[in-house]
């Protein structure tokens, strides 16, 4: 019988929750892969787990809060144990990532340069040869000059395009910026993009995630496997 993708999604996540161990401070990532992973933490915590979460967004807060895991910010802990989080694409081999498709790629990538460890949880449909074979990669940028960002970006090479909420209403993040996804086509090098994108003006982060991952939990219709950078990256 096949499984479904949700069920998928939700085996890796508990498969990823094993690497929390009691004490620990956590990072909450945001998305519908990153809500199995709140659901079932909430369940060993109410088990007994001590852990404190930080949260990638206030919709991942208000689930967190609701399902009675504890929550801090970087005033209590300026360092994390542990980030479990989900991914746009994942580069097989490099573990690289496009993230933000869940418009909350700039406080990810925050708490995932802040943790120890970055875990991602996918199913096998995010694995991919190339970083943007499918998916754009997202840019947060300033509402100012957002026009003006958009051309700069061009040049770089790709087509940048506003996303937008309902209707004619611009995605606004949680810290007042847009999100211009970039359309680039498979990228040779990620890590060079995304210095061409941070060093362009008006750009606050982009959704490449590299050097970043220590794991990859993926679940397909064989099963969870756990996939490892060949070598320890760290940025």
């Amino acid at each position: 019988m096949r499984i479904s993708r949700d069920a998928l999604k939700r085996a890796a996540a508990l498969r990823a929750i094993d690497e929390v161990a009691n004490g620990m401070v956590v990072g909450l990532g945001t998305g519908s892969t990153a809500a199995y992973v709140v659901e079932g933490l909430a369940r060993r915590v109410a088990g007994g787990l001590r852990v404190v979460g930080i949260p990638t967004s206030e919709r991942t807060a208000s689930q967190a809060r609701r399902l009675g895991i504890p929550i801090a910010t970087f005033a209590e802990h300026q360092r994390l144990d542990l980030t479990i989080d989900g991914a746009d694409e994942v580069r097989l081999g490099t573990l690289d990532l496009i993230k933000g498709l869940g418009g909350a790629l700039l406080r990810e990538k925050i708490v995932a340069a802040a943790s120890d460890r970055l875990v991602i949880v996918v199913d096998q449909e995010k694995l991919v040869e190339r970083l943007g074979e499918h998916t754009p990669v997202p840019v947060e940028v300033t509402q100012f000059g957002w026009e003006a960002t958009a051309v700069a970006l061009t040049k770089l090479g790709c087509i940048p395009e506003r996303r937008y909420a309902t209707g004619e209403q611009p995605y606004v993040t949680d810290g007042g910026n847009y999100i211009l996804d970039c359309r680039f086509g498979p990228l040779d090098d990620p890590r060079a993009t995304e210095k061409k994108v941070a060093l362009t003006v008006g750009t606050v982060e982009c959704g490449l995630f590299v050097g970043r991952t220590s794991m990859v939990v993926v679940a397909s219709q064989r099963g969870v496997e756990v996939l490892t950078p060949p070598v320890a990256k760290r940025p």
